[in-house]
C-alpha cells in the first residue's frame, strides 16, 4: 500500500509494536474508511470510521514545516538541476528527493515520533489508536498519487512550490495546470514546456495582501488535543510557526 519513498514513515509508526492496532489501521484505510483526508500546512485531518463504530472520529497528525530559510535552501538545490523540475511538473516524485532535503539538514518525511504530534477524537488509548493507524496509512497511500501533499504538509504548496523553482531557473511557467492532482480544478492550459528550459520572463511578482500572525490558525483548535507525550498539540506547533515569515490573508 506504500511506495518506498514513504515505507521509512509507515515503518516509524509500526515500530512502536502494536501490530493488532496496525493491522486494522491497514484494512480500515484498504476499505475506504478513512474519510476526507485533508493535507495542509503541519497539519493533515481525516475523518475515520471502521466497522465496529458508530459514527466517524477526526484523527490528527501534525508535524513542525519548515521555515522559509530552510526552504529557500532546498528549493535552491532543487532548481539547480532540471530533472527535479521536471519530475515535479510532471506530478512525479523525484527518485532522490531525500538526498536534498539531506543537504540543507532535513528530512522531508518525519522518520522519529518526537517529531510528530497526535490527537484522535475517539480519545481511546494508548496512542495512536486505530484511526490515527489508518490515516498514517491512508496518508502514505496519498503521497503516491500526489506527491505535492508532502511538500504541503511541510509547509511549501504546489503551485507556490513551482512558482520559486520557476523564478529560480529565470524561466516562465504556467504551474496551474501543470500535473493536475485530483479533486483540484485545473486552470489555464499548460504553456509550452520547453519555454521552462529556456531563457523566458519571469513570473510577475504579486501584490502582498495585509500580513496574519503565523500562528493565528492554532487559537482556532478545538479544544487543545495532546501530543505525543501528553503536551498539548498547539504549544509544540506555536514556536514553529512563529518562526515564519508573516502570511498573507486569505
Amino acid at each position: 500500500m506504500t511506495d518506498p519513498f514513504s515505507a521509512p514513515f509507515v515503518a516509524m509508526f509500526e515500530a512502536l509494536r502494536m501490530a493488532p492496532t496496525f493491522a486494522r489501521g491497514r484494512r480500515d484505510a484498504r476499505a475506504g474508511h478513512v474519510r476526507s483526508l485533508m493535507i495542509s500546512s503541519s497539519l493533515v485531518t481525516a475523518q475515520v470510521r471502521g466497522p465496529e463504530d458508530s459514527h466517524a472520529f477526526r484523527a490528527r497528525i501534525a508535524v513542525r514545516a519548515f521555515g522559509a530559510v530552510e526552504w529557500s535552501r532546498v528549493e535552491a538545490d532543487l532548481a539547480a538541476q532540471a530533472r527535479y523540475v521536471a519530475d515535479l511538473l510532471a506530478g512525479r516524485m523525484p527518485p532522490d528527493i531525500d538526498a536534498v532535503f539531506r543537504g540543507a539538514g532535513l528530512t522531508l518525511l518525519p522518520l522519529s515520533l518526537d517529531e510528530v504530534a497526535m490527537d484522535c477524537t475517539c480519545e481511546r488509548w494508548p496512542m495512536p489508536c486505530v484511526h490515527l493507524a489508518a490515516t498514517c496509512y491512508a496518508l502514505a497511500a496519498s503521497f503516491e498519487t500526489d506527491p505535492f501533499g508532502v511538500f504541503a504538509w511541510r509547509g511549501r504548496g504546489r503551485d507556490e512550490l513551482l512558482t520559486r523553482l520557476s523564478d529560480l531557473r529565470g524561466t516562465s511557467v504556467h504551474v496551474a495546470d501543470a500535473a493536475p492532482v485530483p479533486d483540484q480544478p485545473a486552470g489555464a492550459a499548460l504553456g509550452d514546456l520547453a519555454d521552462f528550459w529556456g531563457p523566458g520572463t519571469p513570473a510577475a511578482p504579486h501584490p502582498s495582501p495585509p500580513a496574519l500572525r503565523p500562528d493565528l490558525l492554532l487559537d482556532q483548535l478545538d479544544p487543545p488535543p495532546l501530543a505525543y507525550g501528553g503536551v498539548p498539540l498547539a504549544e509544540i506547533l506555536k514556536p514553529a510557526y512563529r518562526a515564519l515569515p508573516p502570511g498573507p490573508s486569505g
